[in-house]
């Protein structure tokens, strides 16, 4: 029998393909991975819509206790459920790869994600270099890594998509430091916003010193992609450090140096001050409004 991956897709029970939710109605156990990303919909929801129960797999069962997942995978089929496209946390791979070395055979059933989904901002695909993740400052822990790999994005001119921390069922630093873990205390769940990411940004920018990106640089923020209300704004850094999108999940996508025309014509539309946008755009690109930016 079969480990099937299936994506689910950017926002709410229908997201799923005709073939994977076969596949979950018949298949022994469904697990729904819960800690990469959300659905825009409650689990009940999900349940209802499947009609059949649905395990909620944390980080501490698919990361820790995997084999419990993979147990009967080779005489049963069991569904592993996946926000987005299945591959898209390195976490699935894992649990792929175990399943591998236990003979147990996969299949994947893909779905559409924010790697390709971000194209409805107006920035075409093979105009992006490597993606980043922002994850969330803490007094003592103010990680700058990313920096480097948006710097070298930004020195071939490519576009940066930027994914968002989420906080879901972590426990609080104070329990972890006075040994009280594995209690099941858990901090309510937090879910990064661009105005967050954009401040961040800007402050390891003043941190490094280096101009990879300044507050009147050109970004484009994004909120409940595939969603019936999803948002989209373009802006500079600054102005979207401010920006409220409403609820979760954000992305924030940061402007190569080598943006084309048709791109600035599409984003603009999104801009938050029309006026701001082109002044910015002049400034970064050195191009009038209008002008061929290559």
């Amino acid at each position: 029998m079969v480990l099937y991956f299936i994506g689910l897709g950017l926002s709410d029970e229908k997201d799923i393909s005709v073939r994977g939710l076969e596949i979950v109605r018949r298949a022994e156990r469904v697990y729904l991975e819960a800690y990469t990303s959300i659905l825009m919909i409650s689990h009940e929801k999900l349940e209802e819509f499947y009609g059949r129960p649905v395990i909620v797999a944390d980080r501490t069962l698919v990361e820790q206790d995997a084999d419990s997942i993979l147990c009967s995978a080779d005489t049963l089929d069991i569904a592993f459920l996946v926000v987005g496209d299945p591959f898209g946390a390195t976490t699935h791979s894992d649990l792929l790869l175990r399943a591998r070395s236990a003979n147990i055979p996969t299949r994947t059933i893909h779905n559409a994600s924010i790697m390709n989904a971000i194209g409805a901002v107006g920035l075409q695909l093979y105009n992006y270099g490597q993606t980043v993740s922002m994850v969330f400052f803490t007094e003592a822990w103010r990680p700058t890594s990313f920096y480097d790999r948006v710097k070298e994005n930004r020195h071939v001119g490519l576009h940066t998509l930027v994914l968002l921390d989420i906080k879901v069922k972590e426990e609080s630093w104070e329990d972890i430091a006075l040994g009280r873990g594995g209690k099941g205390r858990f901090n309510k769940p937090r879910y990064m916003t661009v105005a967050q990411c954009a401040e961040q940004m800007l402050e390891v920018e003043e941190t490094r010193g280096e101009k990879v990106y300044t507050p009147r640089s050109l970004a484009v923020g994004v909120s409940r992609l595939g969603s019936e209300d999803q948002r989209i704004v373009a802006g500079t850094l600054e102005q979207l450090s401010t920006a409220d999108l409403g609820t979760p999940l954000h992305s924030l996508v940061l402007l190569g140096s080598r943006v084309h025309e048709l791109e600035i014509d599409f984003i603009r539309e999104f801009a938050i001050d029309k006026d701001i946008f082109n002044a910015a755009y002049h400034e970064e690109y050195g191009k009038e409004d209008g002008d061929k930016a290559m």
